[in-house]
Formats: structure tokens, C-alpha cells, sequence
């Protein structure tokens, strides 16, 4: 186990814009705000979305992209520098209007309404290569 204390001195409340890429706005706000390190809870909804799953066995991410509107009805994550750029790692549940629920790594999504709560840390935290999962984690 690896672990640090952090100490947060900024929060912020983002709306995203319409038609923008969920995560891709995540960034540019990181970028805007000098945030190198955070973690965010958001929720909304999306024209479409590219959702990941990792596969343990074979070390890679498998894709499915769903070409359809969905409620984010959660949405956690993180942010953390990747090759000096941060990065949002970014997770989700959405669901179609049946009441299913899908759920994966939010790689890409267009949205269409999005409420974002960010709590930036001082520190900056990077991503480093993990050699038992072949993943960029944090450390």
C-alpha cells in the first residue's frame, strides 16, 4: 500500500458545456486552474459515450461506445499529472431510460449538461507505470 496525506485549499463548482468532451473539459479546467492534483464527483448527462473496461487477463482496455443519450447519475474521479499534463481519470454510471445502468473508465462522452465539484489538492501527484498492472497510477 502506498499512501500520503494531501491538503486541499481550493474547491470549485464547473459546469461543462454542452456539446464539449466530459473529460477533455475536466482537463482544460485543470489546465485554466494550474491544478495538478484533485479529485471530483460529477453528474449530468450525455449525447454519447466511450466507455472502458480493463481487461486484468490480457492488460488491456476493451471499448464500447453507446450512440445514445444517458443520465450520468454518478461520476467520480481524479487528477493527476501523465506525462506533465494532468489527467483526468474518470469513472461513471450511466443509465438509459429504461433505468439500466452501465458503467466503466469515461473515456469520451458528449455533453449535455454536466455539474462538476472539484477539491484541488496542494500537493501535485503524478502518474507513474505500475509493472504488475501495466497502469499509470498514481503513487
Amino acid at each position: 500500500m502506498n499512501y500520503r496525506a494531501v491538503e486541499s485549499s481550493r474547491e470549485f463548482l464547473v459546469s461543462l458545456d454542452n456539446g464539449a468532451d466530459w473529460r477533455e473539459e475536466i482537463e482544460e479546467f485543470a489546465h485554466l486552474e494550474d491544478i495538478e492534483s484533485a479529485w471530483f464527483n460529477a453528474m449530468g448527462a450525455v449525447q454519447d459515450a466511450d466507455v472502458w473496461f480493463y481487461d486484468q487477463d490480457d492488460q488491456a482496455y476493451r471499448s464500447v461506445t453507446f450512440d445514445e443519450p444517458l443520465e450520468v447519475a454518478a461520476c467520480v474521479g481524479n487528477i493527476a499529472l501523465l506525462d506533465d499534463e494532468p489527467f483526468a481519470h474518470t469513472h461513471a454510471v450511466l443509465s438509459r431510460p429504461s433505468g439500466q445502468s452501465l458503467a466503466g473508465h469515461l473515456n469520451a462522452a458528449t455533453v449535455f449538461a454536466g455539474e462538476v465539484y472539484i477539491r484541488a489538492f496542494d500537493e501535485p501527484l503524478e502518474r507513474e507505470h505500475d509493472d504488475v498492472t501495466d497502469l499509470d497510477l498514481w503513487l
